[in-house]
């Protein structure tokens, strides 16, 4: 679990992790039946919160990505760094050593930097300002690096806590497609990344077309800024009508 203060206009939202010495933290590979778990498996996505907890999640993460290997099975990564779990220093070595796993990466504007020293050039998070030609060399540079298939990048421009400009670009296939920008006035950002990368796994692992499932997966996310929790609880159907310029917010009657 973990505390999070709520961030408003000049506040920024805050973190205090507290999973030392939980379940899964103290998880080792063994304590999974592998077998069962993928057995009707297509696609494994996992964060790198996950290893950043403990020694003996690296190890569980080693494994679990062999074994979805094994299997055919697509294996996806989101970066999502954490300072307050681990170091640069850790984080660069284990997930440059669980990368050679990897089919598909998910990252922010300033996940490929503080993991891999990776900078997206006219950039700078802290103001809000963004360059998209600066990440599309950045994803260019991540997928020739780890010979990846794929590298979608989340775009946030935080313009304050509760107001954020939001899209996301997709390598793959050799092209470089940019989503729609959403204006969102923010009710709880916690998960929007984790919704963007669902939204955009279900279009590829749907079998749509690239710039399809990136639309998806940045409406899916821009909705879920506007709910508490950490979970997206929007429907499919919520998700397209976003997509087709539903976007008053008039009240469903």
């Amino acid at each position: 679990k973990y505390f999070y203060e709520y961030g408003y206009s000049q506040r920024p939202s805050k973190v205090i992790y507290d999973r030392d010495n939980s379940v899964f933290a103290n998880s080792k590979p063994g304590d999974f039946d592998w077998e069962e778990i993928f057995s009707n498996a297509t696609w494994f996505h996992f964060t790198g919160i996950t290893p950043a907890l403990s020694d003996g999640l690296i190890e569980t993460c080693e494994v679990a990505l062999t074994e979805a290997k094994k299997r055919g099975i697509t294996v996806s990564c989101d970066l999502n760094y954490r300072s307050r779990l681990w170091s640069k220093e850790k984080a660069r070595d284990v997930m440059t050593s669980l990368m050679k796993n990897i089919d598909v990466l998910f990252a922010n504007e300033e996940d490929s930097e503080s993991v891999f020293g990776i900078k997206a050039q006219g950039t700078d998070v802290s103001d809000g300002r963004l360059s998209v030609e600066g990440y599309k060399d950045v994803a260019t540079k991540l997928r020739d690096t780890f010979d990846l298939k794929a590298v979608a990048i989340s775009l946030r421009e935080s313009i304050n806590a509760n107001f954020n400009r939001w899209s996301a670009a997709l390598l793959t296939g050799g092209e470089f497609i940019v989503s729609t920008k959403y204006d969102i006035n923010i009710i709880d950002r916690v998960g929007g990344g984790d919704a963007f990368a669902a939204g955009l796994i279900f279009g590829l692992d749907s079998s749509w077309e690239s710039g399809k499932s990136l639309e998806f997966g940045v409406a899916a996310s821009c909705l879920k800024h506007t709910i508490k929790g950490d979970f997206n609880i929007v429907s499919r159907d919520e998700v397209e009508k976003l997509l087709g310029g539903n976007a008053s917010g008039r009240v469903v009657r």
